[in-house]
């Protein structure tokens, strides 16, 4: 039975922070709210926790996951950053869009593409999000909560309560967030490669 939390969207209460975190940290997956839309998440590197996720929304296993970074510092830890993409990338962080790079040695192997070595990676502009970033001191694995079949995310945090409430551990409701997925772009070629239009507004990445 996952707990619930009710986490303010602009002024996240610190003790649900600390609790939120101290579950993820010991192999939990958490359905969090971020700038698009309702995340799953878990700890980086854990390897049950991330086959939970995979079950959910039954992936295979050239998924690309997502990292959730605190800044363009942290994502630079987990993702080489060519200097033709630094600044594309330093204008649309924070915001909603997840960029394909390929993953440094910081990544666990699970994580990646398993023939690219890629990695997917973002910085939300959600105040619950960043807050539990800062608390963790690393990057959150996240996967957007679209159910195998829908093509939006779950977006009512008392739906995904029900429906996923035995496969969680913690549902926190952030209140209305968007219930449209990132926009996914690849940046591994000389040309960026739009993967999925999301909310994000591409066109001045695209050209």
């Amino acid at each position: 039975m996952s707990q619930f939390f009710q986490i303010h969207p602009e002024n996240p209460q610190s003790r649900l922070i600390k609790q939120a975190v101290e579950l993820i940290r010991q192999g939990g997956v958490a359905v969090i709210p971020t700038d698009c839309s309702y995340a799953l998440a878990c700890r980086i590197g854990d390897k049950k926790a991330t086959e939970t996720i995979q079950r959910i929304r039954q992936l295979d296993q050239k998924h690309n996951f997502t990292l959730l970074c605190r800044d363009f510092s942290e994502l630079s830890t987990f993702a080489k950053v060519e200097n033709t993409y630094f600044r594309v990338l330093k204008a649309h962080t924070p915001g909603a869009f997840t960029f394909i790079l390929p993953a440094t040695r910081e990544v666990p192997r699970l994580l990646m593409h398993p023939k690219k070595r890629t990695i997917g990676i973002r910085v939300p502009d959600n105040a619950i999000a960043m807050a539990l970033l800062e608390e963790m001191g690393e990057p959150l694995m996240t996967s957007s909560l679209i159910m195998p079949g829908d093509d939006l995310p779950l977006s009512d945090p008392y739906d995904i309560r029900q429906t996923l409430e035995h496969q969680l551990d913690l549902v926190i409701d952030g209140g209305y967030c968007g219930f449209e997925a990132t926009t996914v772009i690849d940046l591994t070629e000389e040309v960026p490669e739009l993967i999925r239009q999301g909310v994000g507004d591409a066109s001045a990445i695209l050209g």
